[in-house]
């Protein structure tokens, strides 16, 4: 992207980088209300058939998805002007979501600030290994490895532990208003899940939050995965790693229909996103359209998406992400190439 290019897109990014009150408030109307309207409605139809109960939780958990966005931007500060309804909001909707709001704000942060970057991976990313590091690890760390990128761990076993274990811990050496800020949203979630199961019976309450949870953590993991993980992707080792190659050659469009991607706070837009975290999730597709620059980007479907699972492996000399089944052959020509 030239200069002039970089000129132009900014200046018209610019205009979106405020948020609005009146379409922040409304967001927060059309998509928590409806999810606790959909949790009561699934609770009633329990009493009809099971059958009932859970395609409104499927639909509820695609509400729960739409709430985390609304966290997602209180993270970056830019749902509201003001700092502490930013912090009031995004700590509420990260009891909903089972996310302490401080803790995913640091490491989301990072993500953004090291995104394809090959020297400070780690942290708020897919653990991704490159060739030479597959090669050079031991039988039980390819195993590891095998297991954490298998699509069942990523998509199934992943949101369990991410959302429901790690996310109740503090990190290490933390200001104390983090901590706090912890134990207030681990205090929400396990208060809201004792008052529940007292008062409806904990298996009723399982019957209605464990499928929204699956589906809401599902959807999470998986945008976030394909969103990054394609074949062509932008990964750079600390002294050739651009802030805006990467937004723009590392994150993709993701081609929805307009239902999903009302449903996933238009996320899909993702370049647009890393670009400019300041501007909040409904003006993402404004910008994208503001500019053909910003239209330059890979965009994958659906259909196109399912195939991203097989890319486990980051080939560093050909710049594109790999299959298990494409080792053996890249490292014997990578072999041959070396005793030439």
């Amino acid at each position: 992207m030239s200069q002039k290019e970089q000129s132009s897109w900014r200046k018209d990014i610019a205009p979106y980088e405020r948020p609005h009150m009146k379409h922040s408030v409304w967001q927060i109307i059309n998509t928590i209300v409806p999810f606790f309207a959909l949790w009561y409605v699934a609770y009633l139809s329990l009493s009809v058939s099971y059958w009932i109960t859970l395609p409104l939780t499927i639909v509820a958990g695609g509400f729960l998805v739409r709430t985390f966005i609304i966290f997602h931007d209180c993270c970056h500060k830019s749902f509201f002007k003001n700092k502490i309804a930013n912090e009031i909001v995004g700590t509420f909707t990260g009891i909903l979501t089972c996310v302490p709001f401080r803790q995913w704000r640091h490491t989301h942060s990072v993500h953004h600030a090291t995104s394809g970057n090959l020297d400070k991976r780690g942290t708020g990313d897919i653990w991704t290994l490159t060739l030479d590091e597959y090669l050079a690890s031991s039988m039980l760390r390819r195993l590891v490895y095998r297991i954490y990128r298998n699509p069942f761990t990523i998509l199934v076993i992943g949101p369990i532990y991410i959302f429901l274990i790690d996310y109740r811990f503090n990190r290490r050496n933390i200001a104390m208003k983090e901590r706090i800020n912890t134990y207030i949203t681990n205090l929400g979630i396990f208060g809201s899940a004792a008052l529940l199961s007292w008062t409806l019976g904990w298996e009723t309450f399982l019957l209605i939050q464990v499928p929204i949870f699956l589906i809401s953590g599902t959807a999470g993991i998986w945008m976030f995965y394909v969103q990054h993980q394609f074949e062509e992707t932008y990964f750079e080792n600390n002294e050739k790693w651009e802030y805006v190659k990467a937004a723009m050659q590392g994150s993709s469009f993701y081609n929805l229909p307009r239902v999903l991607h009302w449903i996933t706070g238009n996320i899909g837009f993702h370049h647009i996103h890393h670009l400019s975290p300041r501007v909040p999730n409904y003006y993402l597709e404004n910008v994208h359209n503001a500019n053909p620059v910003l239209r330059d980007v890979e965009t994958i479907t659906i259909r196109s998406s399912i195939q991203l699972l097989r890319f486990r492996i980051w080939d560093d000399q050909n710049k594109r992400f790999i299959g298990f089944k494409d080792i053996k052959h890249l490292a014997v020509n990578r072999k041959v190439a070396e005793e030439m």
